[in-house]
């Protein structure tokens, strides 16, 4: 550690009285002991008198520092961190204290990787570790991402800069709030915990999380706790995505949601849940390669498949395998594939056709059907090689007993 400074004095004193070459820190500890070695001569407690000049001693341990400068080294010589200050207490428990208007830089590889100032921190060093404590603002030169928080760590052999205590994080392309903010300077890796909100222009959207992981080379979100995205038209939400887990990247503006994914359509009113789901931001489209479960509120429709494809513009929803679709009513129509077009209301249907009805009670067997679910005006067809439609009337009784 090495103190660079202009004028110094003890607490208490003008800043124009002189000192002797010694440094005062240096003279106090060496009055204390020969005050000490000569009462353990004599083999009596001091007088007060003595008692009261090695209080004062102590007290005037804590000494002042004017234009100071705090650096530390690595083992090949390459700077840490440098500290500099306009005034700053010494004590000798924290090696410094109160620092005023400190501003300096956090060295990685001999290179500048975070700006540092504050218009008052209490510091604090070991040698192997940096820590501020005041309103902190951390500035990464090679990318203007800014940190504000109210506590600072720098642990350089770790490669580890911890920003603590209500933090704001600023950048072009995101901005965030949360508890603590942990960054890998070499990675380009930065960790928000604790109450996360993050929030980007483009694409327009919210982040909600207790954990969050920004890449920020790779422009991607990563959240592995519970997390809700909220995606924002005109300044109000259009469309929410929740799943226990996320990856967005913000360079396509694509959500890959896993677990428990659910996916919340303002227009439509539709909402799709499942496993896995890609949401493509820019060209609002929804792909799942799982089962999936779509549910239009206002027709009380819903539809299950293996996987499926919405184009939210086209209001069209593309789905295949064991495809079965169920109405308010409890009339369903099951396919190998099905198409269905929201804003008319309408279905069509492919492969292995079953449809029901419960009242009158029917079923129809094809291979291709068309019409709308909801007001049970379905046509059937039969396949190209039979041309034939089954049709199965159910008895009142028969149809009571199910």
């Amino acid at each position: 550690m090495a103190y660079q400074f202009h004028k110094r004095g003890r607490q208490g004193e003008k800043k124009n009285q002189n000192f002797s070459s010694t440094p005062p820190f240096l003279l106090f500890p060496l009055i204390f002991f020969l005050i000490f070695g000569l009462v353990s001569c004599g083999g009596k407690s001091p007088p007060a008198s003595q008692q009261n000049t090695a209080a004062s001693s102590n007290q005037d341990s804590n000494l002042t520092f004017f234009d100071v400068t705090l650096e530390q080294a690595d083992e090949v010589g390459r700077p840490i961190w440098k500290v500099r200050a306009k005034t700053a207490k010494y004590t000798k428990e924290k090696q410094i204290g109160q620092a005023e208007s400190p501003y300096g830089e956090l060295y990685q590889d001999g290179k500048v990787v975070y700006q540092i100032k504050a218009d008052v921190a209490d510091i604090e060093q070991d040698g192997k570790q940096l820590f501020l404590k005041g309103k902190i603002f951390a500035t990464d030169p090679s990318n203007g991402i800014v940190l504000q928080g109210n506590e600072l760590e720098w642990r350089p052999k770790e490669d580890l800069l911890i920003v603590r205590n209500q933090i704001n994080g600023t950048h072009k392309q995101l901005q965030a709030v949360a508890q603590e903010a942990r960054v890998k300077t070499r990675e380009q890796r930065m960790e928000f915990s604790g109450g996360v909100v993050a929030n980007s222009a483009d694409p327009q959207m919210q982040i909600r999380t207790e954990h969050l992981i920004w890449n920020i080379k790779e422009e991607k979100l990563i959240g592995d706790r519970p997390i809700q995205i909220d995606r924002y038209k005109d300044n109000k939400i259009s469309d929410r995505g929740k799943g226990n887990s996320a990856e967005v990247n913000l360079k396509t503006k694509i959500a890959t949601i896993q677990k428990n994914a659910q996916l919340d359509l303002l227009d439509p009113p539709v909402q799709i849940a499942s496993n896995s789901m890609t949401w493509n931001m820019n060209a609002e489209t929804v792909i799942t390669n799982a089962p999936v479960r779509m549910f239009q509120r206002v027709e009380n429709l819903t539809v299950t498949a293996n996987q499926g494809e919405m184009k939210i513009p086209q209001k069209t929803v593309y789905l295949t395998g064991n495809v079965n679709a169920i109405g308010q009513r409890r009339q369903s129509l099951k396919s190998n594939k099905l198409t269905w077009y929201l804003d008319n209301k309408l279905v069509e249907a492919q492969g292995n056709i079953v449809y029901r009805q419960v009242d009158p009670p029917l079923n129809f067997t094809g291979e291709t059907a068309v019409g709308n679910l909801q007001t049970e005006n379905i046509v059937v067809k039969g396949g190209s090689s039979s041309g034939r439609v089954v049709t199965e009337i159910i008895p009142q009784e028969k149809a009571n007993r199910q």
